[in-house]
């Protein structure tokens, strides 16, 4: 019984919303805000959203600026606004899906939109405070809600992430190919931070059957295996360069890789996105890198060394000189009396 009062709730407020909605004919945005309410319901609430209102969204990308511009606000304000957790992971999912496949000129309005609202800052989606709700079941969904928002906000600074990944495609081989190895050594460590995070994941044991928290597990598996694809991209890149790498990058470089390393076990009991040589190619870099910094320190240790016995002989040399000339004062005038 109170399932289904809090469906015939979830249904009411979602009639409002169209109706809102369809109040508004004239306003431009109403077309947006009709599929985005369409996209994300409040029930079912365990049902992602829909493939053919995410169809639907990622059409306001095919037409104007302004209609683009439209989707991607109206989708940020319902996610701005919601308070239930099932609306705010499927707007976090449609929010994916935009940025993942929509035409550039919508991914395009998404960073506007969301950077408009006053409480954005460095977390573009400002979900670090989504309330938790008091019974167990909202509190793990809330959970989710909250770690989604922060990996989507870290996706959104490493957008080369979001394209589908297809094993045979290599097109940041020359852009990477051409980075400087402070940029590359920071791109790495972002594509780590990333990883890193999604094995964060929240618990999925009280979320059995629930097909909204499964789709949200399958698009980060995605994100992952394309994550790993360009990580592996530099590591292959990053082995051709540790000779030539001074100590402070060396020493960068071998504590990301050693986090990689660390996310090795995943958070979900499935099957693993990349082999056993992708690690092994890992852990390979890892200890060149570590005796290219030790080699480095070594070489550092030497150079201040012979410094310093220069140094010395130039002082000493300098002393002896000098003994033996008489000392003259810049000033006889306490002397001529």
């Amino acid at each position: 019984m109170g399932r289904k009062l809090r469906g015939l709730v979830g249904a009411l407020k979602d009639t409002a919303s169209f109706a809102a909605a369809a109040a508004t004919t004239l306003s431009p945005s109403s077309a947006a805000q009709m599929a985005v309410l369409r996209a994300t319901p409040h029930q079912p609430s365990d049902e992602p959203p829909r493939p053919r209102h995410i169809r639907a969204l990622l059409s306001f990308g095919h037409g104007s600026r302004l209609s683009a511009a439209s989707a991607a606000g109206a989708l940020a304000d319902r996610l701005r606004s919601t308070r239930d957790p099932s609306v705010a992971l499927k707007c976090l999912l449609a929010l994916h899906h935009v940025l993942s496949r929509g035409a550039f000129i919508l991914r395009d309005q998404i960073p506007i939109a969301l950077l408009r609202h006053p409480t954005s800052g460095r977390n573009a989606l400002a979900l670090s405070a989504f309330p938790l709700g008091s019974s167990p079941a909202s509190f793990a969904l809330a959970s989710w809600v909250r770690w989604y928002a922060r990996l989507l906000e870290l996706l959104i600074s490493a957008s080369l992430l979001l394209a589908p990944f297809h094993p045979n495609r290599n097109p940041d081989d020359d852009r990477v190919t051409a980075l400087l190895d402070r940029d590359l050594i920071s791109e790495l460590d972002l594509l780590v931070e990333i990883v890193e995070e999604m094995s964060r994941a929240p618990e999925m044991a009280a979320f059995e059957g629930n097909n909204l928290v499964y789709e949200a597990v399958r698009l980060v598996e995605t994100d992952r295996l394309a994550a790993e694809h360009e990580i592996e991209i530099r590591v292959r890149e990053m082995r051709e360069r540790t000779t030539s790498l001074g100590f402070a990058d060396s020493v960068e470089l071998v504590c990301v890789l050693r986090r990689l390393e660390d996310t090795r076990h995943r958070p979900w009991d499935r099957k693993p996105t990349i082999g056993d040589w992708f690690w092994t190619g890992v852990r390979h870099l890892a200890e060149r890198a570590e005796a290219a910094a030790l080699l480095e320190e070594e070489e550092e240790k030497r150079r201040f060394r012979r410094d310093k016995v220069s140094e010395s002989a130039r002082l000493v040399g300098r002393v002896d000189d000098e003994s033996s000339q008489p000392v003259r004062f810049g000033s006889s005038r306490w002397f001529n009396h």
